[in-house]
């Protein structure tokens, strides 16, 4: 069994304006869980994100790095902190500074306290602090989804998620898995609990994604994951023969 309770991973890619205050945010947050570990995965920073995780990293052994040489996108910068990661439970938030940290420990008791058949603990955002067009298409794109996938999800797109690790692992990946990860969970057989989380803005710097980044992309997705639904069928029981 580990020894950490938790593993928090935070994706980032040029985001050094919002490190030392997130990591400190972090310490807080998750110093009353017990052990716990931090990684940070750098997705092909260009700016000096490399060089302030290596100045905070100081001091402090829980806090661990990761580095993808070239930008493999979010879902890419989770799944190796995932695959990296040494406890059961896991949590990810964006590196923004948007997700705070303050609630992690609710989440983690949500997932906890829903016991074994649960696999993913879903923030949905409250007071979003994006500017009102991003917001739009947030809220078109959520209900689209939500329609097509019944996820009952209000807000996939929230970072802040904690999950069983070994549920993760199960999951199909492709490049934004972390925006359906509610309805892939439950395809697993999992439930998935909610609770509701205060979004803030953004400590400096500016988003890494824009609307056409994600729009067609997105509409792949959705049909990709609504397939994968489709086609999901119960894994039979097995069990050994005994010699005769």
């Amino acid at each position: 069994m580990s020894a950490y309770r938790l593993s928090v991973v935070v994706p980032v890619k040029n985001e050094a304006g919002n490190i030392e205050s997130l990591v400190a945010e972090l310490e807080r947050a998750c110093a009353p869980l017990g052990a716990f570990e931090v990684i940070y995965v750098d997705d092909g920073s260009t700016d000096a994100t490399g060089s302030v995780l290596e100045s905070v990293r100081r001091g402090r052994p829980w806090l661990r790095v990761l580095r993808h040489a070239r930008s493999g996108g979010q879902s890419a910068a989770v799944r190796s902190g995932v695959a990296a990661a040494r406890a059961g439970i896991v949590a990810t938030l964006d590196g923004d500074g948007q997700n705070d940290p303050a609630f992690i420990p609710a989440l983690v008791a949500a997932l906890e306290e829903a016991g074994p058949g649960a696999g993913l603990a879903q923030g949905q955002r409250q007071g979003r602090k994006d500017g009102a067009f991003k917001m739009l298409q947030s809220r078109i794109a959520n209900g689209v989804r939500g329609r097509i996938l019944k996820d009952s999800t209000r807000d996939t797109g929230c970072g802040l998620k904690v999950f069983r690790r070994a549920v993760y692992l199960r999951l199909p990946y492709f490049d934004a898995l972390h925006r359906f990860m509610p309805a892939l969970v439950a395809r697993e057989g999992y439930a998935v609990v909610h609770r509701d989380v205060v979004d803030r803005p953004r400590f400096s710097g500016h988003s890494n994604y824009g609307l056409f980044d994600r729009l067609w992309v997105g509409i792949l997705d959705l049909a990709g994951v609504w397939w994968l639904i489709r086609r999901k069928r119960p894994t039979p029981d097995v069990s050994e023969v005994e010699p005769c």
